[in-house]
C-alpha cells in the first residue's frame, strides 16, 4: 500500500496562513508520503482553481509526489436539478485532470429538504443519485480519471446505502471512497461496514474517532453527535475506537493495493498528528 494525505488535514494551518496548499506539496514529501489529495482549491495571487491546479502539478512533479486525487462537494438534489449540477461538475473533472488526478470524490446529496423531506427516504433519491453519478463518471472515464462518493453526509454515508448507489450506477468506472472512519457517523461498525463495500473501494481514507456514548451530556469542544446520538471527536489515526488494522486487512484481502489517505480532523497539533498517524499506519501496513 501507498500512503497520500488529505489537504483536509492541514485545515487549522491552513486558515491561520502558515501554509498555502502550495507549502503542502513539500510538507508531505518532507513527512514521508507517497501523495497528496487536495479538496476545495484555494488559489493564491488571484488566479482561477483551474490555473492554481496546472501549478499545483507542476510543484508536485518537482518534488516527486503524486497527487493521488481531487475531493469536492456535490448535490444531484439542489434545486437546479441533477442535469444542470452533474454539468458543474464536469468543470471539476477539468481541474482534477490539471492536476494530473486519476481519482475525483464528488458528494451525492446531503438529502431531501424543507417539504420535500417528507416521506422520502433514500431510495426515493437513488434513481437521480444514479443518474447523476452516471453522467459524472461517463465524462471522467474519457479523460481517464475514475470517479467516486464517499461514505459522507449522513444521508449517504452507511455501507447499505453506498453500496445501493454503487450497484444502481453500474459503471466499471464509478465506485467508492472508503472513510472507514466516517461509518460511524451513520452508527455504521466500520470492520463490518468496510468489509461489505471493501469491493467497490477506489480510494481509502484512514480516519480515526473518539466515541462517547449519546446517554449523557456532550463531552465538551470538538465533540459532534452521529446519526443516532453518540459523540464523535477526531483522533490521530490509531488513537481513536475506529479499528483501522483490521479495516487495512479487510480491504488488503479485498484485493485493494491503492492509496489510503490520512483525514485528520481531531484537535491535536496538525503537524504532530498526521506524522503519528503515518507512523502507525506503516505499522499496520507491515
Amino acid at each position: 500500500m501507498k500512503f497520500s494525505v488529505s489537504s483536509y488535514s492541514f485545515q487549522r494551518l491552513l486558515n491561520s496562513g502558515k501554509y498555502t496548499q502550495l507549502d503542502l506539496i513539500n510538507v508531505a514529501k518532507e513527512m514521508g508520503f507517497d501523495g497528496i489529495e487536495f479538496i476545495d482549491l484555494m488559489p493564491t495571487d488571484g488566479m482561477s482553481d483551474l490555473e492554481y491546479a496546472k501549478v499545483l502539478r507542476d510543484a508536485a512533479e518537482k518534488a516527486g509526489i503524486e497527487i493521488v486525487a481531487y475531493t469536492i462537494g456535490a448535490d444531484f438534489l439542489s434545486e437546479n436539478g441533477w442535469e444542470a449540477e452533474a454539468q458543474r461538475l464536469f468543470t471539476q473533472v477539468d481541474i482534477a485532470e490539471a492536476l494530473g488526478a486519476k481519482l475525483m470524490r464528488h458528494d451525492a446529496t446531503g438529502g431531501f429538504k424543507g417539504e420535500d423531506a417528507k416521506y422520502k427516504s433514500f431510495d426515493s433519491a437513488l434513481p437521480i443519485l444514479a443518474d447523476g453519478c452516471r453522467k459524472v463518471t461517463e465524462y471522467a472515464a474519457q479523460k481517464g480519471i475514475a470517479t467516486m462518493v464517499e461514505n459522507h453526509g449522513y444521508f449517504c454515508q452507511d455501507a447499505v446505502r453506498v453500496e445501493k448507489l454503487v450497484n444502481k450506477v453500474a459503471h466499471p468506472n464509478f465506485g467508492l471512497l472508503v472513510d472507514m472512519g466516517n461509518f460511524m457517523c451513520a452508527d455504521d461498525e466500520p470492520a463490518k461496514a468496510v468489509g461489505t463495500v471493501a469491493k467497490y473501494a477506489k480510494h481509502v481514507h484512514a480516519k480515526d474517532f473518539h466515541k462517547k456514548s449519546g446517554n449523557g451530556p456532550n463531552p465538551g469542544d470538538g465533540f459532534f453527535r452521529t446519526r443516532g446520538g453518540d459523540y464523535l471527536r477526531g483522533a490521530v489515526v490509531g488513537h481513536g475506537d475506529v479499528p483501522v488494522y483490521q479495516c487495512l486487512q479487510t480491504l488488503k484481502r479485498s484485493g485493494y493495493d491503492g492509496y489510503v489517505t490520512i483525514e485528520f480532523e481531531g484537535v491535536e497539533d496538525n503537524e504532530w498528528a498526521i506524522k503519528t498517524g503515518l507512523a502507525n499506519l506503516k505499522k499496520y501496513a507491515e
